[in-house]
């Protein structure tokens, strides 16, 4: 095509898990550029349950670029983050092949103005990283509009690519909308590498263990509120730089030797250990949020009813070690255990935390999970209630409380993200305009 010819549009819609971290990362060596003070570790998961889809639309007919997440539009005028990954890689966009022959060249396609489709499929800014998933879905959708290249261990689909890029490109763009969308450009276990460098071009996610190295794990995610949580993470993180002392101890002594010992416990499948390293990094970080001035309190009565339930399990159920939870910064909980005890678990938060007749009734049904059967996992564990011991109900001093639990995801570990297909596209490929979506979560206005 030559410089007097018109371009179509191009468009491009990619999906992206969320991931659940743990070994925490909390508290920023550079807040401007998202670099964090300690590495961390995730858990990729899986998007048969919890995932962002986005749709990109590039087309010279596009006047400014334009945001619309759930239905709704987003401001782009004072959003720094979505702003800043969209020039992170239009500075990297490549010529571009066209159907029926031609080329798009970088230098035009960089120009271009898009629209963004984006919706998430479950709850948002409410501790369950829908800032991960979403960011990592529109970098990763980016990243195909614009041309940019392959990623060293990137799987952007069978389509070619006129390059290789270095290895955590992708990846440290993505960092800069939020911090652990980093960890959801790969799957299985995942480690965001602190880096020491100023640029921050050495911090970056790796995948350490692809998502088939240990099959037999599985999460259920307690869904205790939707609600976004009273204090940002951001906020929470400048403010415990600014007054904890356990922040700095525990990012240069507790984290690195706590990172050394789960890769090992991870390699070796070691249920037991990687357990008990998730509990005490958790219950270590929500410290770190206690020991800020003013205290920050993400976890609430029903978090740590729910951090009991795992220690009676543990302790009580006669099984060993069979679980560990995990908290972000919210009150939901993460319970990690193994396929065959997924059944039992769930059994015992219902004896606890039974739902609601509204929420049991909800579109979805109250236990949602394509690879763990959530309608038929919720029946079994239903019947299993009345065989738990005593030392495993609720007893007069702690009785079960209807309704806290207003909803739970059975999942597992998964790939990281996918290129879909036009029948999945949320917007008109030609003017980018949204498309009927549904309303859930969100993901990009308040990232990590």
């Amino acid at each position: 095509m030559g410089s007097g010819q018109s371009y179509p549009s191009v468009s491009a819609t990619h999906s992206a898990p969320s991931n659940i971290a743990l070994i925490k990362y909390w508290g920023k060596r550079d807040a401007s550029k998202n670099l964090p003070l300690n590495s961390s570790v995730s858990l990729t998961l899986s998007q048969d349950d919890m995932k962002a889809i986005t749709t990109v639309v590039a087309s010279p007919g596009i006047a400014a670029d334009r945001l619309w997440l759930n239905g709704e539009e987003v401001d782009l005028s004072g959003n720094k983050r979505v702003r800043a990954v969209l020039r992170e890689i239009r500075a990297l966009a490549r010529d571009r092949a066209v159907d029926g022959g031609g080329v798009i060249p970088g230098s035009v396609l960089r120009t271009w103005k898009v629209h963004i489709v984006s919706r998430n499929t479950f709850p948002t800014a409410a501790g369950l990283a829908s800032s991960a998933a979403g960011y990592a879905a529109l970098v990763h959708t980016l990243a195909d509009v614009f041309n940019v290249g392959r990623e060293v261990g990137d799987a952007m689909g069978e389509r070619e690519a006129p390059g290789v890029l270095p290895s955590g490109t992708l990846s440290a763009v993505a960092r800069q909308g939020s911090g652990s969308a980093c960890r959801s450009l790969a799957g299985g276990l995942v480690e965001w590498r602190a880096g020491s460098k100023v640029d921050g071009s050495d911090s970056y996610g790796v995948q350490l263990f692809g998502e088939g190295h240990w099959p037999e794990l599985a999460l259920l995610i307690a869904v205790v509120s939707e609600k976004a949580k009273g204090t940002g993470s951001t906020d929470g993180m400048i403010r415990a730089g600014e007054t904890s002392e356990l922040l700095q101890h525990r990012a240069g002594v507790c984290v690195p030797r706590r990172l050394d010992a789960l890769k090992t416990a991870f390699l070796a499948r070691d249920f037991p250990s990687l357990a008990r390293l998730s509990m005490v990094d958790s219950n270590q970080f929500h410290a770190t949020c206690t020991d800020t001035y003013p205290p920050v309190f993400y976890m609430n009565d029903v978090s740590r009813r729910i951090v009991a339930c795992v220690h009676a399990v543990n302790e009580k159920a006669g099984l060993g070690v069979i679980a560990g939870y995990t908290f972000d910064a919210g009150p939901n909980a993460v319970i990690i255990t193994t396929r065959q005890h997924v059944a039992f678990l769930l059994a015992v938060l219902l004896s606890h935390f039974p739902p609601s007749a509204s929420d049991l009734t909800a579109p979805g049904g109250f236990v949602s999970g394509e690879a763990l059967g959530g309608a038929t996992l919720l029946d079994g564990a239903q019947k299993l209630i009345a065989t738990l011991s005593p030392a495993l109900t609720p007893t007069s001093d702690a009785p079960s409380v209807e309704g806290c639990i207003k909803h739970v995801y059975a999942t597992t570990v998964g790939d990281g993200p996918r290129v879909l297909g036009k029948e999945d596209a949320l917007a008109d490929a030609t003017t980018g305009l949204p498309l009927t979506i549904g309303k859930a979560g969100g993901g990009f206005e308040k990232g990590l």
